[in-house]
């Protein structure tokens, strides 16, 4: 298998970071032509480092979608923020990826979400790239030239690109220029394989999505979702999964079941629907909804429920 590696492939591991919402997920599915990581419209969606491996002829490239950095006391946001930041090691390239329609009209707030990435980012900077993210929402071009202006006042001499995840408008000009970042080696992982993530963690962030566009404004950053159960029967291409749904307040089980367990039904309908369609067998799908009074204030819950091995 050696002896058919190009004699220059390249191969290496890319950080995605930013501050929340800034796209970073999207990018990655687009990137890798399937969802890996879920995407809502929601900030601070991602609660761990997820990985896509993107195979090509001439290189592959493993990219770390992570939770968008922001400053905060909270103990599952200084989780997240931490994570993020844990991403940086050992990765060959660095993009960092920012919404750029929030600051067309907002310059200020750029300064506020920049300011916790300085000083991290100078000691890898010969590492970084930028993407300005999300220009198909705006049809005047020129109005990010202040937002590129402003990121070379903080950043100077690092490349930055303007992008759009959603349509793919110079994601691949931009992936050019990640690839030619990379060190010449061989494969990190067999060319079958999309993600390091296991399928019960990607299996929790289904049913994760699930809510998150269910609950709406209601209550979405107070839950969790954690696989109790996974019971492969082979001889009837069968997986049985049984989940429990945390949250955080006695009032919020109720939210999550819904009346007479209408949200709870669509929720499971939903996830049972795509968890099919990853796993290519027929799923049946068990939630169940716990409170446990300030899950995201106890760090050990918080680490236990998140850790993952890459």
């Amino acid at each position: 298998m050696e002896n058919m590696i190009p004699e220059n492939f390249k191969s290496g591991i890319v950080a995605l970071i930013g501050p929340p919402n800034a796209g970073k997920s999207t990018l990655l599915n687009a990137y890798i032509g399937q969802k890996i990581s879920i995407v809502t419209p929601k900030p601070q969606t991602t609660r761990n480092r997820i990985n896509g491996i993107l195979h090509r002829d001439d290189c592959q490239i493993v990219l770390l979608d992570t939770p968008g950095i922001h400053k905060s006391n909270e103990t599952l946001n200084r989780f997240l923020v931490e994570t993020a930041w844990q991403a940086l090691h050992g990765a060959d390239c660095i993009l960092l990826l920012f919404d750029g329609t929030r600051y067309i009209d907002n310059l200020s707030l750029l300064d506020k979400e920049i300011s916790p990435l300085i000083e991290p980012l100078e000691k890898a900077k010969e590492k970084l790239l930028i993407a300005i993210n999300k220009i198909d929402k705006v049809k005047n071009k020129n109005l990010f030239l202040p937002v590129m202006e402003k990121i070379a006042q903080y950043f100077s001499d690092v490349e930055i690109f303007l992008i759009s995840a959603l349509t793919g408008e110079g994601i691949f000009e931009l992936l050019e220029e990640i690839k030619n970042r990379l060190p010449v080696g061989p494969p990190l992982f067999p060319e079958d394989q999309v993600s390091s993530v296991p399928l019960r963690f990607m299996a929790a962030e289904i049913i994760r999505e699930k809510l998150f566009f269910k609950l709406k404004k209601e209550l979405p950053y107070s839950v969790a979702v954690e696989i109790e159960q996974w019971i492969e029967e082979r001889e009837k291409n069968l997986t049985k999964i049984y989940a429990t749904i945390y949250v955080a307040k006695k009032n919020h089980k109720q939210i999550v079941i819904g009346q007479n367990g209408r949200m709870l039904k669509e929720v499971g309908k939903e996830a049972r629907m795509e968890l099919e369609a990853l796993l290519n067998t027929k799923v049946y799908l068990e939630l169940w909804v716990k409170v446990k009074p300030k899950w995201n204030e106890d760090e050990r819950f918080i680490a236990n429920l998140y850790a993952m091995e890459f």
